[in-house]
């Protein structure tokens, strides 16, 4: 029995060695794994190990030493969580003393090192040990990369393990890890260096007499000059590096009189790179500089950062010269000062407004403008900044303003003057009478109003934004400075067609003024459009001209800009409302267009209100019930039929006043919406008209039995607003409207109102919860549907029911959805519906502006589409090579559809098999999916030329051939491609180059100017391919 146990206590003994042979002796590097395993398994101890390695640790032979070490250290890296804290004793000494040996051993005990110094049972005093000895017996830039890089790792786990110990050596660690460092080159190691220098400083290590030493060591990188080689595993980045480091030299103030004279060398150079990031080291100093340190520098980092600004040909260093002279005006504003001490901030701005002010007084040189930048980086510090610089700024600009007359001048004088308006707003001031601008008011509104009246275009202008900044001053501007404003934004809203942009500019800034002073715009502004209104209205029931048409337009875009209060909504609303109507009583001389800008400025409005709930609310139910009460007025039956009456009927009023309910409807609380829809849905079902003003109709409101399409067309306002509530609001009797919508959907007699029954039930639809009523929707749907296919006039109703159906549950992700789409497919090979069904593609792909929409509260699946495209494009693509050849061009369209509206990162993995059916699409003569396929083509010549690249003979032909399509859309869609061809690999482009600058030659004639200008961009980048530079 003893013999037994004593062999099979020998059995594992007698494997380790054989693996240590085969690892020491055999220079086989598997075994080291294996024996690791085994002692993380529990078959042998680190000690067994460190035994079975003894002769080979005491060997003469260099390399034998080395390879033993090595492969105690490999076990140690992987197993030195299970080690007790007297092996981890001895494995210190052993490895210390190691350090010692032949300069072959050295990396393998520093692995060793290593895995010890992550080691929890590390006993205190141990690391300070290992880092003393590596100071001193090793010699750490004589070893390769590699090992370098195992010595920082060892700092670094023992600065994040043992922090007070290393702390305890004082100044000796921080010279130590200086000889470590110095003159290290490999990136890899320098930012793991600089990391290291960051601690020592953020984390208070001592730096003792060395910290000249220990910024001369980090310093000498600056600036950083390295590029990465190509395809470097390693991933470093020469921003990596200059980040790393500018957060080093940036760590403390302690730095300041050694880094300073450095940066201030290196923006006086001559390199635009060393320029770049000594200004943003500066800016970084800034943060934790203070007066003292900055003190005897601060005439010469100003003389560098004019001269850049002044001189300098890059946008880039004048930006950063910028930054860095507002850094340091914050850092001269922050510090407490003793009251015997200077105030270093009052002489830095004089400076700066001794050198620069003078200049604003030249407006049309040269140095103007980066004066006017300078004194404003400044003045953006603090407010004590901006006091200064303002009150000494803003009497010279007014003199100036006063002083020239040409336009131009004056422009470049209100603009900087509006620059540093605009700083004003950045600080607060609890004095009223402390604003600086208190004292020049009234010089800055008559200033201003001269602006607003002055001849130039560009002058009103800038004039326009800076009474718009004047107002959001905090009771600067009195009642008598409004009402002159308000009457000048009134003038300026109604200026010609010439003037548009200075129009939209006054309306931007009564919409922004209006909500500071609603009562200003309510008592001077809302009063003089209501009486433009009512002179329009006369205008128009007498039939005038254009130049009445556009005023009436002009107000009524006012009126909607100025609605950005709640208090002045409720005057503009009724307003608008109002004379909506004189349009339904006939007692104007009304176009489709004069009612569609009602709406257009009432659908603005609601999108003003959305963010506030009561305004929201009020918006509703006033806008909502008179919508409904004119439309359903409209659509009875009369028995003299009124034009003007009608108007209210036709497609695009409908559609414009479905885009005001949608947009007054999707941001109701489900409270609110709930109450709304209890009176909205018995109108249509029941034609309960009790809520609506003015309700009494010569005949009952029947959308869905009446026979007259005026009333079918209503259920589009239905639609507009079913399909925009909240989807946890109940609808009443929805299985009747469902049930009612879906027979209306299959109407032949009208198709507006099939088309938009069809689209409310699937809205409908796709906010639906799962469950067994959905179900019978769907299965009623499908039923109508297939009958409607079969045959008879209903057909194209019955698709677009599909249609919509499909996109419906397809947004959903609902499982109904791939048959449908199947289905769909279907009809593509079908000789009446196949064009359409192609272009219903392009429906299901595409986002939809009245229904399914996610600000309705549709619900819209993430990435629909590239599931969509997953599902099905390889159907299309089969039935296309199976289907007969006058088919094929319906499935190319339908496949051009898909794609062009498919996310491009999506597209590209798939387009080597996709590639040549979208070159076949370009052939087919059907101008929409030439167009579809072009706008597909585009991006990818950008995003995947290699592939492209490969098809350039067919591409080049296909292109040149459509640049004389009848088409106009496709001319410069061919032509934008043959553009973007150019960043092609030159060398596949050039035996093209004769013949497509020859072919080019011919839409410079075309008549079409928008072609033209393509053709030009084209073809000068052809003649420049191949080109020195290009």
């Amino acid at each position: 029995m003893a013999a037994a146990a004593a062999l099979e206590a020998a059995a594992p003994t007698d494997a380790l060695w054989g693996l240590v042979h085969d690892f020491v002796m055999g220079q086989q590097e598997g075994p080291a794994d294996q024996v690791a395993a085994d002692v993380k398994s529990g078959n042998y101890t680190v000690l067994q190990v460190v035994e079975a390695l003894g002769s080979s640790l005491e060997n003469p032979e260099p390399r034998t030493r080395a390879r033993g070490i090595q492969l105690l250290s490999q076990v140690l890296l992987q197993c030195h969580s299970l080690l007790l804290e007297k092996e981890v004793v001895h494995l210190i000494l052993f490895y210390e003393n190691r350090l010692k040996d032949h300069h072959l051993v050295i990396p393998s005990v520093l692995q060793g090192l290593k895995a010890l110094s992550l080691c929890v049972a590390l006993p205190p005093g141990l690391a300070v040990s290992v880092l003393k000895a590596i100071f001193q017996e090793v010699h750490v830039q004589s070893l390769p990369q590699v090992d370098r890089h195992t010595v920082y790792n060892i700092i670094t786990n023992f600065m994040r393990t043992r922090e007070e110990e290393l702390k305890g050596l004082g100044a000796d660690f921080t010279f130590g890890f200086i000889q470590v460092m110095d003159g290290e080159k490999d990136p890899r190691n320098l930012l793991v260096a600089f990391h290291i220098v960051h601690d020592l400083i953020s984390r208070d290590y001592s730096l003792g007499p060395f910290v000249e030493e220990l910024f001369e060591v980090t310093s000498c990188y600056f600036p950083i000059d390295f590029t990465p080689p190509p395809n470097d595993p390693y991933g470093i980045q020469r921003e990596d590096l200059i980040l790393s480091l500018r957060s080093v030299l940036a760590s403390t103030p302690r730095f300041a009189e050694f880094l300073l004279p450095l940066l201030i060398e290196k923006v006086d150079s001559e390199i635009l790179s060393a320029k770049l990031d000594s200004l943003q080291t500066l800016n970084a100093c800034c943060a934790v500089y203070g007066q003292k340190e900055l003190k005897d520098f601060l005439p010469s980092l100003w003389a560098s950062i004019r001269r850049e600004v002044f001189q300098t040909a890059s946008e880039r260093v004048e930006a950063e010269g910028l930054a860095a002279l507002h850094s340091l005006t914050v850092c001269l504003s922050r510090s407490v000062l003793s009251a015997d001490a200077e105030d270093l901030l009052d002489s830095f701005l004089s400076n700066i407004l001794q050198d620069c002010r003078h200049h604003l007084c030249e407006p049309d040189m040269k140095l103007v403008w980066p004066s006017a930048k300078l004194l404003q980086a400044a003045a953006g510090a603090s407010a004590r900044a901006c006091d200064c610089i303002t009150s000494n700024v803003l009497p010279l600009l007014l003199e100036q303003f006063h002083k020239h007359s040409q336009s131009s001048q004056r422009r470049t004088i209100l603009e900087m003057l509006l620059g540093f308006l605009k700083l004003q707003e950045k600080w607060s001031y609890e004095d009223k009478d402390q604003r600086p601008l208190n004292g020049f008011k009234d010089q800055l509104c008559s200033m201003v109003f001269m602006a607003l009246t002055g001849p130039s275009t560009q002058l009103q202008l800038v004039g326009i934004h800076t009474l718009t900044v004047l107002g959001a001053q905090p009771d600067l501007l009195s009642s008598e400075d409004l009402e002159l404003a308000v009457g000048h934004l009134y003038r300026l809203s109604f200026l010609e067609e010439d003037s548009q942009s200075c129009r939209v500019a006054a309306l931007e800034a009564s919409g922004t003024l209006a909500a500071l002073y609603p009562v200003a715009f309510s008592s001077h502004l809302v009063p003089k459009l209501a009486e433009e209104l009512r002179v329009g209205e006369s205008d128009l029931t007498r039939g005038d001209g254009p130049t009445q048409c556009s005023r009436h337009l002009c107000c009524l875009q006012a009126l909607s800009a100025i609605s950005t209060h709640p208090s002045i909504v409720r005057e503009t609303l009724p307003l608008l409302l109002q004379h909506l109507c004189q349009v339904n009583k006939g007692n104007m001389v009304a176009r489709s267009s004069d009612v569609i800008a009602v709406c257009q400025s009432l659908k603005q409005v609601a999108e003003k209100c959305q963010q506030d709930p009561d305004c929201c609310w009020y918006f509703h139910q006033t806008a909502i019930p008179c919508l409904l009460a004119l439309a359903v007025q409209a659509s009875m039956p009369e028995k003299e039929p009124s034009v003007m009456r009608k108007v209210l009927l036709e497609d695009e009023v409908l559609a414009a006043m479905v885009s005001v309910i949608g947009t007054a409807t999707t941001h109701l609380s489900p409270e609110l919406a709930a109450q709304s829809v209890t009176h909205i849905v018995p109108l249509f079902l029941d034609g309960n008209v009790s809520f609506l003003p003015e309700n009494s109709f010569p005949s009952r409101f029947q959308p869905f039995q009446d026979d007259s399409s005026g009333q079918r067309r209503l259920v589009a306002l239905l639609m507009a607003f079913v399909c925009s509530l909240p989807r946890n609001v109940e609808i009443p009797q929805l299985n009747q409207l469902m049930r009612e919508l879906l027979e209306l959907s299959c109407c032949h007699s009208c198709p507006f109102s099939s088309t938009a029954a069809a689209k409310c039930f699937a809205g409908l639809l796709n906010k639906h919860p799962a469950g067994q009523q959905l179900d019978e929707f769907l299965q009623l749907a499908m039923d109508k549907v297939e009958a409607g296919l079969g045959s008879g006039p209903c057909r194209g109703q019955a698709f677009t029911l599909l249609l919509w159906v499909t996109k419906a549950l397809v947004l959903r992700y609902h499982p109904l959805s791939s048959c449908l789409t199947t289905r769909l497919m279907g009809l593509l090979s079908d000789p009446e519906l196949g064009p359409a069904a192609a272009d219903g593609f392009s429906l299901l792909m595409s986002d939809c502006t009245d229904v399914l929409t996610r600000a309705g509260h549709a619900e819209v699946r993430i990435m629909f589409r590239q599931r969509f495209f997953t599902d099905n494009v390889p159907a299309l693509v089969q039935g296309f090579h199976a289907a007969p050849q006058d088919v094929k061009p319906n499935y190319l369209k339908g496949l051009s559809h898909v794609l062009n509206r498919l996310p491009k990162p999506v597209l590209l993995p798939e387009l080597p098999t996709l590639l040549s059916l979208l070159l076949e699409a370009l052939s087919c003569p059907d101008c929409v999916v030439q167009l579809s396929t072009l706008s597909c083509l585009q991006p990818l010549l950008l995003e995947a030329p290699q592939v492209m690249s490969l098809h350039v003979d067919t591409l080049v032909t296909k292109f040149l051939n459509l640049s004389s399509s009848p088409s106009m859309a496709v001319r410069i869609a061919a032509l934008q491609c043959m553009h973007a061809l150019t960043r092609l690999p030159t060398p596949v482009l050039l035996p093209y180059k004769p013949q497509v600058i020859r072919a080019l030659a011919k839409p410079l004639d075309d008549k079409k100017r928008l072609v033209r200008k393509e053709a030009v961009s084209a073809r000068g980048e052809w003649f420049l391919l191949g080109s020195p530079g290009s």
